[in-house]
């Protein structure tokens, strides 16, 4: 096929994909290991781990799941946790046991929590205690045995985490109660698999190594069966693109205030850091903004990753202006579009432009980035990395010419596996040849750029998060006072998009607050709807399915 891409390429980036050098996650991180022993890879709230701490640590952690647990190859271990220490310690155990990963939003609600589990079919979670009470809501009604709870300061430096732990659980009261009489502390699991031996495991590219649970269209999330080999080459493609702009820097330094559990971050910051060598700074809590500055304010930062919210958020923040931006060399923006204005403030802020990218959880998820040598905001999503092609195609699945407008499709050995128990949905998203249908609508220009031009019919884009209107609608009808309910996107200066939720009322005495109250109960804060508006009825096709798009239109904000 033609590929326009490959003569924008900027200088020293290949035109193909050379073969990494490793058969799996494992191979990668135990090689990482004991080439960068000695320098820092991690630091949360000033307690600092070094690449042979996370060897021993994660190799504790491995013998724990192998010998005290009994847990066999290919087994799906939950992790529920933010961005702490224990989160790398945790990943890398599970892959040194020979397990998968199935990485869980600490803030799903008891519903999201309980799919997830049950679809999974996890027998083993590892959460932070203070979301443990929506475990022990669930956990009866699925397959999950052994808990693992941990708490926020169990890694940190002494007096530190003591004191952490303590002004958590009593005078902030962020640890609700919770009954899981077969949890076992994170401390005794440590300690358990210090004096044990682990057995050594065999991975390969075949095998996977995680399920990254994803938005349905049919109202339930989705496990993407991401392997090994999607992940290696994943993470080779983003450094064939990137990489020469790393060793230009004496020591890397990423600020990840973006969720670990989220793909983008799981990517580039764990992954691509540890391939690099790289020290990742945690932000626990990047709503707090001030805290969030102060903690940059304290590192020579070279790298960072994150969402068009993240940098705006950043941008309004006193004090931001005022920090070190002489080691800054990348900024990498995705997960939603970097607005223009945003885009132009921050680099004219930071002297660095925000690198827009492109990918799904579906695509491991690097697809499409713009060259590291732009001169500022373009409106592309960026050109195909190497070792991937891109395809615009008509609703038949045929390539159309240059700057035709249709759907974004990828083929690359970055493309899932298919989704989990699944291959009703993998056929809808699966052509033949390997080419994954993103459901994005856009073009290529003559030179190989892409240009989105919608995004997935329905689908609202909070912060970087999806979510699927049917999700939301599913949800809201179960409450008594509802009869039909649809959702769109409303825009909105900080999150991109918010939820603004159309209803029929079967009670007519039901109010806004009522069900922003229930939905607030039922889902995740990002999607709860900001906006609730009445309607008598809702505008359908003949066949009965609701315009959302027509209600999208009608709306003066969107």
């Amino acid at each position: 096929m033609d590929k326009p891409w490959l003569q924008s390429y900027p200088d020293g980036v290949p035109t193909e994909l050379p073969t990494p050098p490793y058969n799996s996650l494992l191979e990668m991180l135990e090689d990482c290991f004991k080439r960068f022993a000695d320098r820092r890879a991690y630091t949360c709230m000033d307690t600092t781990f070094t690449y042979r701490d996370l060897d021993n640590y994660s190799r504790e952690l491995a013998a724990y799941f192998q010998k005290q647990l009994g847990l066999r190859k290919g087994e799906r271990v939950a992790i529920m946790l933010p961005n702490i220490l224990q989160y790398p310690v945790a990943l890398f155990g599970l892959f040194r046991a020979g397990l998968v990963a199935v990485n869980v939003n600490p803030l799903y609600t008891a519903r999201e929590l309980r799919h997830q589990l049950k679809d999974s079919g996890a027998r083993t979670i590892v959460i932070l205690e203070n979301f443990a009470d929506v475990l022990d809501e669930v956990i009866e009604d699925t397959e999950v045995e052994h808990v693992i709870t941990t708490r926020v300061g169990d890694m940190l430096n002494f007096p530190k985490g003591v004191f952490v732990n303590f002004a958590l659980k009593y005078l902030k009261r962020a640890v609700p109660s919770y009954d899981l009489p077969q949890a076992t502390r994170w401390s005794k699991a440590m300690s358990y698999g210090k004096n044990v031996p682990l057995a050594p495991m065999q991975l390969g590219l075949a095998d996977i190594a995680f399920l990254q649970y994803t938005g349905g269209t049919t109202g339930l999330s989705k496990g993407a069966m991401l392997s090994h080999r999607n992940m290696v080459y994943n993470v080779h493609q983003s450094k064939a693109w990137q990489g020469h702009i790393f060793e230009q820097i004496d020591e890397l330094v990423i600020i990840t205030a973006l969720p670990l559990y989220h793909i983008f971050s799981l990517e580039a910051n764990c992954l691509g850091g540890l391939l690099e060598g790289g020290e990742n700074i945690l932000i626990t809590n990047p709503r707090d903004m001030a805290g969030f500055v102060e903690e940059m304010s304290k590192h020579k930062f070279s790298y960072m990753t994150g969402v068009n919210t993240l940098y705006a958020g950043l941008l309004n923040t006193p004090g931001f202006a005022d920090l070190d931006f002489s080691r800054l060399k990348l900024c990498v923006g995705g997960g939603m579009a970097v607005q223009e204005a945003v885009a132009r403030e921050w680099q004219k802020m930071t002297g660095v432009p925000i690198l827009q990218a492109y990918g799904l959880t579906e695509t491991s998820p690097a697809a499409i980035i713009n060259p590291l040598d732009i001169s500022g905001f373009s409106g592309s999503i960026g050109l195909p990395i190497p070792g991937t092609d891109v395809m615009i195609c008509d609703d038949d699945g045929k390539a159309l010419a240059a700057n035709e407008v249709g759907e974004i499709c990828v083929r690359g050995p970055q493309v899932m596996e298919g989704y989990w128990q699944r291959a009703d949905e993998t056929e809808k998203v699966m052509l033949d040849g390997g080419w994954l249908r993103t459901g994005d609508i856009g073009r290529m220009d003559e030179h190989g750029y892409v240009f989105i031009e919608d995004r997935k019919k329905d689908m609202i884009l909070v912060s970087g998060f999806n979510v699927y209107p049917n999700e939301i609608e599913s949800i809201a009808v179960e409450m008594p006072g509802i009869l039909e309910a649809a959702a769109v996107g409303k825009p909105h200066s900080r999150s991109g998009e918010v939820v603004k939720l159309f209803v029929v009322r079967k009670d007519p005495s039901l109010t806004a607050d009522q069900v922003i109250a229930f939905c607030r109960e039922n889902m995740t804060g990002y999607k709860v709807p900001k906006e609730v508006v009445f309607r008598d009825e809702l505008p359908k096709t003949n066949v009965g399915k609701i315009l959302r798009r027509q209600l999208r239109d009608e709306e003066p904000n969107g």
